[in-house]
């Protein structure tokens, strides 16, 4: 197993991203084509084991229709 970065912080973080992702009606590999990413790369933003910076954050946020403040809450 594959070792994360993961605080509760963290955990709620990802577990919103993924949700918004859901809630976009994306699939990971749908969100990355949007974002210019691999797939691989939404996973292991979903899993924890890569974070995401502010300039990322704020374009998943754009392609999932959320304000940012929505995965800082």
């Amino acid at each position: 197993m594959k070792k994360t970065i993961r605080g509760d912080d963290h955990l709620a973080f990802i577990k919103k991203l993924r949700q918004a992702r859901e809630d976009a009606d994306l699939t990971q590999v749908q969100a990355a084509k949007k974002l210019g990413a691999t797939q691989a790369y939404i996973s292991k933003v979903e899993k924890g084991q890569l974070r995401v910076d502010v300039t990322q954050l704020k374009r998943f946020a754009k392609i999932y229709s959320k304000d940012v403040s929505y995965f800082l809450k």
